[in-house]
């Protein structure tokens, strides 16, 4: 029966360690930047992982190099609003939590991503190239009235 007691406080321990390692909010923060990647994978459990570029400069070498941001996403709604941002090539504020120790099913990161903020303008024609004018959408044409006259 003692031994039965001490086994069943052992796993009561071990799982309230676990809670604790991979619950808890270690750090949280915000990135700004532009998506460069974002995916659903692995082989047995399938989670979304992306890429932010924040972009800065080195001091170093005087020249601007790019930073990357790996994430990991679980919830359904802000992947969505994720694959909006990758597709419109619109900068995005993405608010995260940091983990102390990750479990394989929830992402190949210790950074999950909790919500989005979109900034600046929407481009609904995604990406442009090189020299050409942003997107600007046109009002509907109104249509003329015509006078009685000509009727």
């Amino acid at each position: 029966m003692r031994v039965i007691l001490y086994i069943l406080i052992f796993l009561l321990v071990v799982t309230g360690i676990m809670y604790i390692l991979t619950g808890w909010s270690y750090s949280d923060g915000e990135r700004a930047g532009t998506l460069s990647k974002f995916s659903r994978r692995g082989y047995i459990f399938k989670t979304y992982e992306g890429v932010l570029n924040v972009g800065g400069f080195s001091g170093e070498t005087g020249s601007l190099t790019p930073q990357f941001f790996d994430f990991s996403v679980k919830d359904d709604d802000v992947a969505k609003k994720i694959t909006e941002a990758v597709k419109t090539g619109q900068r995005v504020t993405l608010h995260y939590e940091e983990r102390i120790l990750r479990l394989p099913w929830n992402g190949d990161t210790k950074y999950y991503i909790t919500d989005v903020e979109f900034i600046g303008p929407v481009y609904p024609q995604g990406y442009g190239f090189p020299g050409q004018q942003p997107y600007q959408q046109q009002a509907p044409a109104q249509p003329q009235a015509v006078p009685d006259s000509a009727l």
